[in-house]
């Protein structure tokens, strides 16, 4: 059975897709990028602040479904440049200290234009 994962402290999905689905004693989320759900803007400038916004909305929607940063498994991380790579990794480490299994590309461009896109599997109540 799945189950669609919402919650108002993280932004909503901007197309037709959830932010998550619980399906499996699994969660998947759907790739977070930095905009502040309070305002629905991307208010963030450098890869540091993005990752930032990124990593509290992702922990955002994995509480809600029932999990956490410790029970993550595997991340895919999306960097519009490769050269921020290293400075991505450092706030991607303060939240992931559980060190899943993780795929980093350099994407073309990301939706708005943001600099990071990070979407996880994890374990769920």
């Amino acid at each position: 059975m799945l189950e669609k994962v919402y919650t108002n402290q993280a932004p909503d999905a901007i197309g037709p897709y959830s932010q998550a689905i619980k399906c499996g004693g699994l969660v998947f989320t759907s790739g977070q990028i930095p905009i502040n759900p309070a305002s629905g803007n991307v208010e963030a400038e450098t890869i540091e602040a993005q990752a930032e916004q990124v990593m509290k909305n992702l922990g955002a929607v994995l509480k809600e479904a029932g999990s956490s940063f410790e029970k993550v498994v595997k991340t895919t991380c999306f960097l519009s440049d490769m050269a921020d790579f290293a400075a991505f990794n450092e706030v991607y480490g303060k939240y992931m200290t559980e060190k899943p299994a993780r795929s980093c590309v350099a994407v073309k461009q990301l939706p708005k234009n943001v600099l990071v896109e990070v979407e996880a599997v994890a374990e769920a109540e």
